[in-house]
């Protein structure tokens, strides 16, 4: 039997798409859930599974092709004994196969930017005025189905909602209506259910940061000619990459059961960045194995394609532990709100020059400051574990020779 595989409906209003990789040819043996090819967006990269075991009989599109939701993509003969079931477009055992199928445990996988769906799960989603980046998926390999969508009804539904009157503000006075961007819509809805689900408490501290700043400045002097750009932020992340190390629970992750937790044993940082459209959290990887300079290019690197929305979801996903910095901008101290399923997230704000008290010079002497905001998950984290965190951090930042790596000159 040969099944034509078509494009499926992208959601989110998306009309048109550019193929950017072709994956396979024919003759090529698929799987369910293997990529058939990479899709690019004016954001984002998007792979595309296949809901169908088989092998390839032609390929009906080519890299750099433009396409629309229903377009054919290829031909797959995926043999006599599969049968394809209208509600959920997806392959079943014949109807004379009496023999039950494998059950196994359901894992769930968190809400995240790259969901799996089948064409008919993404319609009823549409229909039901779903975002399904934001609904936990139960499915084979993270995949979302017809049942997670209606368990996210129902849960929504069994919760008290407050009462939000829709309110005629024009009667005061002339207004104007903008509305929000997709990443500030999605951002929202994140954060206020983080803030809902999650024990949050925030610990606050600073740290005397004058002899790192006199390093920063000379790194800067001596990698400008090479045009890298060394701020305060990559000294942040080696120091809390080593804190990291040190106190493995702010490094984890709590299991959806509450039962366990999931220490990782990587040091990915989520690093916010300020774009016109929202807040965008890129994440760094392996930043324990980079240096000063390395974490400062591909911040540059990291930075620069958000703000173009170049960044692939994989660039999006897998961090540890969130920083937040509004150094550039000002402030004293915020309280960030920790980013699922992270258990941490670190707030930075703007350095100044105060006068502190040197007890061998009986005099105040001026010092560059540093106030910072650790938010953690109290069901992980409890006060003491926070505290002492923030402690450690305030020691490394003051102390410039207790991470050997900072200082890298060219």
């Amino acid at each position: 039997m040969i099944k034509t595989i078509t494009l499926p409906d992208l959601g989110e209003g998306i009309t048109e798409v550019d193929i950017s990789e072709i994956l396979v040819a024919p003759g090529d043996a698929v799987h369910r859930e293997d990529t058939l090819l990479v899709l690019e967006s004016e954001k984002a990269s998007m792979e595309i599974p296949s809901d169908y075991a088989g092998t390839v009989t032609a390929v009906h599109v080519a890299a750099g092709d433009t396409v629309q939701p229903g377009s054919p993509i290829l031909d797959l003969d995926i043999g006599d004994s599969a049968e394809v079931t209208e509600a959920e477009g997806e392959p079943t055992l014949p109807a004379e196969s009496s023999a039950p199928p494998a059950t196994t445990p359901a894992a769930v996988v968190p809400p995240g930017p790259t969901v799996h769906a089948s064409p008919s799960v993404r319609r009823l989603a549409r229909e039901l005025n779903i975002d399904i980046t934001t609904v936990p998926r139960t499915g084979p390999k993270g995949r979302l189905t017809r049942d997670d969508l209606l368990n996210f009804i129902r849960d929504r539904m069994e919760r008290p909602r407050p009462v939000e009157p829709e309110i005629d503000f024009s009667q005061w006075g002339p207004i104007e209506e903008f509305p929000l961007t997709k990443i500030r819509r999605l951002t929202g809805s994140r954060m206020q259910a983080a803030w809902q689900t999650i024990p949050q408490v925030t610990q606050f501290d600073q740290a005397d940061i004058t002899e790192l700043d006199a390093l920063r400045l000379r790194m800067k002097a001596a990698w400008s000619r090479q045009d890298v750009r060394i701020t305060l932020l990559p000294f942040l992340m080696k120091a809390v990459a080593q804190l990291l190390n040190e106190w493995p629970d702010f490094n984890a992750s709590l299991h959806p059961s509450g039962e366990t937790l999931i220490r990782k044993q990587y040091y990915h940082l989520g690093i916010a960045v300020d774009t016109p459209a929202g807040l965008v959290v890129p994440v760094v990887k392996d930043v324990d194995r980079k240096d000063v300079v390395e974490l400062s290019r591909e911040l540059m690197d990291v930075s620069s394609r958000a703000r173009e929305k170049k960044l692939t979801p994989a660039e999006l996903q897998g961090a540890t532990f969130t920083i937040s910095s509004l150094g550039g901008i000002g402030g004293t101290y915020f309280s960030p709100i920790v980013n699922p399923p992270q258990v941490a997230i670190l707030g930075v704000s703007r350095s100044r020059r105060q006068p502190v008290w040197q007890e061998t010079e009986e005099r105040f002497v001026p010092r560059l400051i540093l106030p910072f905001s650790l938010s953690y998950d109290h069901r992980v984290i409890d006060g003491a574990a926070g505290a002492r965190f923030t402690a450690g951090l305030s020691r490394l930042l003051a102390d410039p020779d207790l991470i050997a790596s900072w200082e890298v000159m060219p």
